[in-house]
């Protein structure tokens, strides 16, 4: 057992009342403060002091907060803020103002990711793959893109807004799905060419050097044969859901050695280009021919118990409350070099 002289605060946004969206698309929020009391008890075991601050609809109460018990570093959780994931960065940047020693990437970092389509401008211009897209603020006709397309918000995150209908195989489709998404979402529309293939995933760990973790795969064998392969929110947050049961992820993937070391090698490009720090997770579909591209850098990642990074350190062999005795270290050293 290791003991520190140091007070940690842990910092996640807390679950906001449902929305005109609907209660059906806040399943994530709502995990987020289970994930902060696995946090606290991993950190409490380390022996830090450790106390949970929960980020409600006042900024100023938050900082407040945060001011009168004075935290030596802030494991940073949040994910937007009243329900809003685009305000992600937001509250990194009031950490970084604060010049408070804080986990996670800076906000530089959540904004450009956010933003899935410069994200992808960002990634070509360094020679890495992604699937050929437009962005689009109206609903329109697409003659560059070969169907079938994949239509998803251009600013959201944990698969919000991703559902069966969002692979479209023709224009009157894509038409529709655009126009839905443009109305319920309120900001442009990334349209993919969708790649029907198999789909992995890379956790990236700052470990003292960059560590790429095992490749995880998702399992999409036994959905059923009318719907897309995809991870849909139902698959990703309704355990009661068909989808859910037949995404299983495995973790290490079952897949050859230059497959894996290429697929890390490219997480790892990935992260350094997004300048991302501490951890990310960066998502891929395979064709099949084996071509792999990027879908997406994921800065802010679920890293509760049961999730997929969580399974990747497992399968690294580390245990989870060494992964946030290093992400101290790393905020600390950040902050003595600052």
């Amino acid at each position: 057992m290791m003991t520190r002289n140091l007070l940690v605060g842990i910092a996640f946004n807390a679950y906001e009342p449902p929305s005109a969206r609907g209660k059906e698309e806040r399943m994530s929020e709502e995990s987020v403060e289970q994930m902060a009391f696995e946090v606290l008890e991993s950190v409490t075991e380390l022996g830090y002091s450790a106390v949970v601050l929960p980020l409600q609809r006042s900024f100023l109460r938050f900082l407040d907060r945060m001011k009168k018990l004075n935290f030596d570093v802030l494991i940073n959780l949040c994910e937007g803020f009243r329900g809003r994931p685009q305000l992600e960065a937001n509250v990194a940047a009031a950490l970084e103002l604060l010049e408070a020693p804080f986990t996670g990437n800076s906000s530089r970092t959540l904004a450009l990711c956010q933003d899935k389509y410069k994200t992808k401008a960002i990634l070509n211009a360094h020679g890495l793959p992604t699937a050929k897209a437009r962005l689009m603020t109206a609903a329109e006709e697409i003659n560059d893109l070969r169907f079938p397309l994949f239509v998803k918000p251009n600013a959201e995150d944990a698969s919000l807004g991703i559902h069966a209908d969002s692979v479209v195989a023709d224009q009157e489709s894509l038409l529709r799905q655009v126009d839905r998404l443009l109305r319920t979402y309120q900001q442009p529309v990334l349209v993919e060419e969708f790649i029907d293939g198999r789909e992995f995933n890379v956790a990236v760990f700052d470990n003292h050097e960059l560590q790429a973790l095992p490749v995880s795969e998702i399992d999409f064998s036994g959905m059923p044969a009318s719907a897309p392969r995809i991870c849909s929110y139902e698959a990703k947050w309704f355990e009661d859901h068909e989808f859910y049961s037949h995404t299983v992820p495995v973790c290490p993937a079952k897949i050859g050695e230059e497959t894996r070391a290429k697929l890390q090698a490219t997480a790892l490009a990935a992260f350094r280009a997004t300048s991302c720090r501490d951890y990310a997770r960066v998502d891929f579909r395979m064709d099949r021919e084996g071509n792999a591209a990027i879908l997406e850098v994921n800065p802010n990642p679920d890293i509760s118990l049961n999730a997929g990074y969580a399974r990747a350190l497992k399968a690294f062999g580390l245990d989870y409350k060494m992964f946030w005795h290093q992400l101290i270290e790393n905020a600390l050293k950040r902050k003595r070099a600052s």
